[in-house]
């Protein structure tokens, strides 16, 4: 199967272990910004800030543009009230606190680690006065990420690096390098579990998705978005067949309403 994974983080110290772990070699005809690649495997340091992120996103799918279904991961830091220091999140809805919109990366797999919601600004928060992770970049990068490809290909991965007891200006670079490099073997198998779906997207369409397709009227984007829903209940449930009635779907958008509503049953017990 074909697929690229591209990597975002905005500090060069959360890219060094992820460079290092992954054997990633700096391409030297890049000026714009930092990107390291090999085989499948793209990282940009995209510079801090909700900005920076979305112009390091933008560049680096246009740089390597007419990938199918691209995989885009934020790795980051984050700050936490309460989260001990280290601890990895996968996150689960995305805040953002200046133009309060939200966004919701959807559940890809049986979890690896805690999920959490994150709140980003484009200031520093620095009085933990929320119960979410709080960082810079994440809705930047959500936003412009979900032009690219599918939902289900765009998650962030964020390490606690600050709290209450353990304030942001503490951080350092060789710290932040650390906490992150003690999770990679977790931010990998994440990682595989997106590759996983990715591979369902890229195969011929199942004998449902043909069905469901010729019964009922989808646009490109909703044929879409049916095959990753199709693909994502593969993966969370094993390949159990789905309790689908067609007589009570009148349509795509139904449809389409219909496999979240699942998906969102299913979530409870995972």
């Amino acid at each position: 199967m074909s697929y690229k994974i591209f990597i975002y983080t905005a500090l060069p110290c959360e890219a060094k272990p992820l460079v290092e772990h992954f054997k990633l070699k700096k391409r030297l005809d890049v000026q714009a910004f930092a990107v390291y690649e090999h085989d499948r495997l793209y990282l940009t340091v995209t510079g801090v800030g909700k900005n920076a992120m979305a112009a390091g996103v933008a560049y680096t799918q246009a740089l390597f543009n007419g990938v199918e279904n691209p995989i885009l991961i934020n790795i980051g830091i984050a700050g936490h009230r309460d989260y001990a220091l280290g601890d990895l999140y996968l996150v689960d809805k995305i805040i953002d606190a200046d133009s309060h919109k939200s966004y919701y990366p959807p559940l890809i797999a049986k979890a690896l680690c805690p999920s959490c919601a994150i709140q980003t600004a484009s200031k520093p928060q620095l009085d933990y006065h929320h119960a979410d992770l709080c960082d810079m970049e994440a809705s930047a990068f959500y936003e412009i990420a979900t032009r690219f490809t599918t939902g289900e290909l765009v998650q962030c991965l964020k390490v606690i690096s600050d709290n209450q007891q353990s304030p942001a200006n503490l951080i350092n670079a060789k710290q932040v390098s650390l906490l992150i490099a003690a999770q990679l073997a977790t931010i990998e198998a994440v990682i595989n579990q997106v590759v996983v779906l990715t591979e369902l997207l890229l195969t011929p369409d199942t004998p449902l998705f043909e069905q469901l397709s010729q019964q009922y009227h989808f646009t490109v984007s909703a044929k879409m978005q049916l095959k990753a829903l199709l693909a994502r209940w593969a993966v969370l449930t094993d390949n159990q067949p789905l309790p689908i009635n067609e007589a009570q779907l009148h349509n795509g958008k139904e449809v389409l309403r219909w496999l979240e509503q699942q998906h969102a049953k299913l979530a409870v017990f995972l």
